[in-house]
């Protein structure tokens, strides 16, 4: 059997019973201790504030210069993620698009914020490959990786799931397209959810998506 095939049966196990649960809840992770959160009123259009932000797990993952990126990365930041692969036809395309065009809007709001693309194929994800991939959309963001068996309970963390479909090397990748936002103090605080849209891939309206930001920021 190919590696990734033991990895998709292996994630096929922990998704099916978590992914239902991962979108509606925070991780029922016990790292670190839970606060009220500061967002009690505010809506959001595409998305939700968890009611209870929580510190993410320790992880280490390497970015496109191959530079670690640990939880010291998330500090004095906010942290905008999103999970594809560089091979993907189209969702991981479009939705890098829309957030480099978002991207000023978003700056504006607040010059502390990095967009973070996590990539799922660490098997052909090289770092050349990702820093050639990113640098097209925008230079600025940052693009991480792990071999699965870090890369899978950070993900889960973030509330995204994956899982590889198919034999030999052109095996795609099933993926979560929303994002994840994490606060300043590296605390998962709110998802912005993809809406499907007849013959095109799910997309988060960039108006809503710089809108729910702001109303984050102007309340943290």
């Amino acid at each position: 059997m190919r590696k990734h095939s033991i990895v998709v049966a292996l994630m096929a196990v922990a998704i099916s019973g978590t992914a239902a649960y991962q979108w509606l809840t925070p991780s029922n992770n016990s790292v670190a201790p839970m606060h009220q959160s500061p967002y009690k009123n505010v809506e959001l259009a595409t998305g939700f504030i968890y009611d209870n932000p929580r510190k993410l797990a320790t992880f280490s993952l390497s970015d496109q210069y191959g530079n670690r990126f640990t939880n010291k990365q998330l500090e004095g930041k906010w942290s905008l993620f999103f999970i594809g692969f560089t091979s993907c036809p189209d969702v991981c395309p479009t939705t890098l698009n829309k957030l480099a065009a978002a991207y000023p809007e978003l700056q504006q709001i607040s010059a502390d914020i990095q967009v973070v693309f996590v990539s799922a194929d660490p098997q052909r994800d090289t770092q050349a490959k990702r820093l050639d991939y990113i640098n097209f959309f925008n230079r600025d963001f940052k693009a991480i990786t792990a071999e699965h068996s870090q890369l899978f309970p950070f993900s889960r963390d973030l509330g995204f799931v994956y899982a590889m479909v198919g034999e030999g090397d052109n095996y795609q990748i099933d993926h979560s397209a929303s994002y994840v936002l994490v606060s300043p103090q590296g605390e998962k605080t709110a998802v912005f959810k993809a809406k499907p849209k007849p013959g095109l891939p799910p997309q988060i309206l960039n108006d809503e998506l710089i809108a729910d930001f702001k109303k984050i920021v102007n309340n943290a």
